[in-house]
């Protein structure tokens, strides 16, 4: 962010601050609070690329986020969304791609501090050893995490999420194709973990990176849930199915704002809608038994 950009955010940030705490109290007296769900992708302080955040920078906004949040899996967040109230602020951690730089701090930090988080990997590259394609294209070829990484994490209690086989852009498939790399990338990371892969994450995440056949192959897979990555703010009530996420911006004021619920961007976040009512009742369905067993 250059140095005016960042001085108009920070001085729209503290001015708005006096209504985001009026908001806040507003949500929390109704039961509204969302569910906000990060995503990372790297954690290093070398070989820097655009979805890299440092380790110092890191520390920092988990101990943010336990000072001032219920940090909680997927599962929980789907539960709270489900349940149509919450009260308390509420996060979730997720990881994409699977980088082996994270297996220095990253997943060392969250581990020692009994952290929920999913980690969503591209199956084809965490079996070659191959760098992901976006990294090859910048010129930065970086390691991805091996075959007994995930073992290890699988086996530390950290929910492994599946993210294609290949890091396709899934909107630019056919339905072939489509069950390849979202049925395929499931099968491929349960026969690595001996563990079922619950939820799935598309690859970029955008709303021109989704599409209504890639929800279908995804619910029809068995998985409980799939994860955008455009913003966006899941309110108790909303869809359980589809979880919005943000990215965990190195920036620390950005990432703030986010946390924060602006108003003005929450209007102005495209929302992707897949128009699968019967996936979407199916999986409510099963979702909502689950929270009564739970009772």
């Amino acid at each position: 962010m250059n140095l005016a950009r960042r001085l108009l955010l920070s001085t729209y940030y503290h001015a708005t601050t006096p209504w985001r705490l009026a908001m806040d109290r507003l949500r929390r007296a109704s039961s509204n609070e969302p569910v906000q769900i990060l995503f990372y992708h790297r954690v290093a302080d070398d070989h820097d690329n655009p979805w890299t955040i440092g380790s110092r920078a890191f520390e920092e906004q988990i101990d943010y986020l336990v000072d001032r949040f219920d940090v909680v899996s997927l599962t929980e967040a789907q539960r709270r969304i489900l349940g149509g109230k919450n009260r308390k602020p509420t996060v979730a951690i997720t990881f994409d791609d699977g980088y082996a730089d994270n297996m220095h701090f990253a997943m060392p930090l969250l581990v020692r501090r009994n952290l929920p988080f999913t980690y969503f990997v591209t199956s084809d590259n965490i079996h070659s050893g191959e760098p992901f394609p976006h990294d090859r294209q910048l010129g930065v070829p970086l390691a991805p995490n091996t075959v007994g990484d995930i073992r290890e994490l699988a086996q530390q209690g950290v929910e492994i999420g599946a993210h294609t086989r290949t890091h396709a852009d899934l909107a630019k498939l056919d339905h072939s194709q489509l069950v390849d790399e979202i049925v395929g990338s499931k099968q491929d990371l349960e026969d690595i973990t001996g563990q079922q892969v619950r939820y799935f994450a598309f690859p970029y995440g955008q709303p021109r990176n989704l599409s209504p056949e890639g929800f279908s192959v995804a619910q029809e897979a068995g998985f409980a849930g799939v994860c955008s990555a455009y913003g966006g703010y899941n309110f108790p009530g909303g869809d359980p199915f589809h979880l919005e996420r943000f990215h965990g911006d190195p920036d620390f004021l950005r990432f703030r704002h986010w946390l924060s619920v602006d108003g003005v961007k929450q209007i102005r976040t495209p929302s992707f809608d897949p128009e699968l009512p019967d996936a979407e009742r199916s999986v409510y369905d099963a979702l909502a038994a689950e929270v009564e067993l739970s009772r």
